[in-house]
């Protein structure tokens, strides 16, 4: 690793954040859409919606766990989307004319992506505790679901990477996301998984979100969470593996 690499990726975080704030679509987007998700689930279906419990305030314990990773995946449109940016702006070129570690230009974008979701997700949380949430959760679950969102965070940022390289318009950088942000609905997240018919329910439960969904679930309510903690680390780490070798290959061949 180059001995500049921290500093290097210091600075071009900065960069990126600065980028960020200059941006009122970004947060738009990355905060105001999953609050909105949140109120009309909550006040417009929720009470339609048998999840077991009773009450706007029940369901928005049920809700916030997939809202949480609706707005982990509206986040990381715009990663790809910056990425995109500074390829076609050359950034990428004038960068490499300079003494400095070339992967830390992805890893700052990386670690961009993690701090501005931090910050979403934050937002969000503090909406749903003004609706009504609460948590039973001691230090130890709350540290265990800052961690799964961040790995969270981490493996779809790292997807995320790779339209940005290889994308050949902005919104083919970005529409990546799309299927992301509605799997959700495919999943534990919004209703019980026993009230969906036979294939999708099949789907359902042997896909990612609902594993994650249900941990977290189960975090926030000091419920045991057996077996499916691991369920859900599984697919965060498997993902992040399989999205970083290839975010890195096609970061090698952009720069080659």
């Amino acid at each position: 690793m180059n001995k500049h690499f921290f500093g290097d990726t210091v600075v071009l975080l900065g960069r990126s954040l600065r980028h960020i704030t200059r941006s009122m679509d970004t947060i738009i987007t990355t905060i105001v859409m999953p609050i909105a998700f949140l109120l009309l689930f909550t006040y417009v279906f929720g009470g339609a919606i048998n999840t077991g419990t009773s009450g706007s305030h029940a369901y928005v314990k049920y809700l916030l766990p997939g809202i949480l990773l609706m707005t982990v995946a509206s986040g990381i449109a715009y990663t790809a989307f910056r990425l995109y940016q500074d390829k076609s702006n050359g950034i990428f070129e004038r960068l490499q004319s300079m003494p400095i570690a070339r992967s830390s230009v992805l890893w700052a974008h990386v670690l961009t992506s993690v701090v501005a979701n931090v910050i979403s997700l934050a937002v969000v949380l503090a909406v749903a505790l003004l609706m009504g949430f609460r948590s039973s959760a001691g230090l130890s679950a709350w540290l265990a679901v800052a961690g799964i969102l961040i790995l969270f965070t981490l493996a779809l940022t790292w997807i995320a990477i790779i339209p940005g390289l290889t994308a050949s318009t902005p919104d083919g950088a970005s529409a990546f996301s799309y299927p992301l942000i509605f799997l959700p609905f495919l999943s534990s997240a919004f209703v019980p998984t026993h009230t969906m018919p036979g294939p999708v329910r099949a789907f359902a439960e042997h896909q990612p979100v609902t594993s994650i969904v249900n941990t977290l679930r189960n975090l926030f309510a000091q419920q045991p969470v057996g077996t499916g903690i691991w369920t859900a680390l599984a697919w965060c780490f498997g993902i992040l593996v399989v999205a970083y070798l290839g975010a890195m290959a096609a970061y090698r061949r952009k720069i080659s």
